[in-house]
């Protein structure tokens, strides 16, 4: 599929995205009311194997091919002392991923998942968005079709993550731009900084507003002006699995501010997503309820790298497993009273 050329053409895209399928959603939904078990005894299991099975289109499906992509980026936002960390982190850590020692690395392993990573421009970090937007039209179409162009349309699963020193306070920017309240409200310890630091953060994410109030009327106006590349990345990846009827497994606090800008921009743009974990980033929460997103799991979990999300694959795999395996109460010769 062609990636979109302009910011216009992604929102067309995605008013325009289908619906899943109501066919196998019905047969999965007729199907779970005579499996082994008593009406709901499985909880949400059950309701997530038939949104899955809704969006593959086959009323018994199974996970064969999921796939984890990992987006860099550097922020200019770093230099205003936003992290704990220095920006040559995010390189060091590319080079971790590459090697096979990072977190994301071994989940992904365990869960049979296809991981990729994709440093976007290192050595170009992003402008300081408290001075201005933080990308302009060209590097943000660039960026988010960096993610577009990565899906594999062959998988059935996907898991975005991220590395950039700096991507929480951006994520925090976003999430302020997209929902209001005040700038503390969606500024946390990031990489663990002190009362100072979120203070620091907080100050910043206000003034990256103030700097670009045209993020507040337009939420892919939000990614451009206070995102970094690999949010936008991620924002291009989960928009072109979104046409692809590819579910998605959502990440922490800065994966579910790049998918809110999809929510944001088009009704239903999310609807392929579930969230894989509440994240101990202190807004994460609260983005996830303003999405209706209700978290799989709740580990206190703030790495990042898609590593929440790709821990749930296994959760979605079990409800699979049991929805799609299971016998029915006829063919294990079981009363179903």
């Amino acid at each position: 599929m062609n990636a979109p050329q302009s910011p216009s053409d992604i929102r067309t895209r995605l008013q325009g995205a289908a619906s899943p399928d109501s066919a196998a959603r019905d047969a999965a939904e007729a199907r779970n009311s005579v499996l082994t078990k008593p009406p709901g005894a499985l909880g949400r299991l059950e309701e997530i194997a038939i949104w899955y099975a809704a969006w593959r289109g086959d009323a018994r499906p199974r996970i064969e091919s999921p796939q984890v992509l990992v987006f860099a980026g550097n922020h200019g936002v770093a230099a205003r002392g936003v992290s704990a960390f220095p920006p040559e982190v995010t390189v060091q850590m590319v080079a971790n991923f590459e090697a096979g020692g990072a977190a994301i690395n071994q989940l992904s392993d365990l869960a049979g998942a296809k991981m990729s990573v994709h440093a976007i421009d290192l050595d170009t970090p992003t402008a300081d968005f408290t001075q201005g937007p933080a990308m302009d039209e060209a590097a943000f179409m660039a960026a988010f079709n960096t993610g577009w162009d990565a899906v594999d349309a062959n998988a059935d699963l996907l898991v975005v993550g991220e590395m950039g020193i700096g991507n929480t306070t951006s994520a925090a920017a976003i999430s302020h731009a997209l929902y209001g309240g005040e700038a503390a409200d969606w500024t946390g310890r990031g990489t663990g900084v002190d009362e100072a630091g979120v203070a620091l953060k907080a100050q910043v994410v206000a003034e990256g507003l103030a700097a670009n109030p045209q993020a507040a009327e337009d939420p892919l106006e939000a990614l451009r002006c206070l995102g970094g590349r690999e949010v936008a990345a991620m924002a291009g990846a989960m928009a072109r699995a979104r046409m692809d009827g590819i579910p998605v497994i959502l990440d922490g606090f800065i994966c579910t501010a790049a998918a809110a800008v999809l929510a944001r921009t088009a009704e239903g743009a999310l609807d392929h997503a579930i969230a894989g974990h509440a994240s101990e980033e202190q807004a994460h929460v609260r983005l996830l309820e303003e999405l209706g997103k209700a978290p799989l799991l709740s580990l206190a979990l703030r790495l990042g790298e898609g590593s929440g999300a790709a821990l749930a694959i296994q959760i979605l795999k079990g409800a699979l497993a049991c929805h799609s395996g299971m016998a029915s109460f006829a063919e294990a010769g079981v009363s179903d009273g």
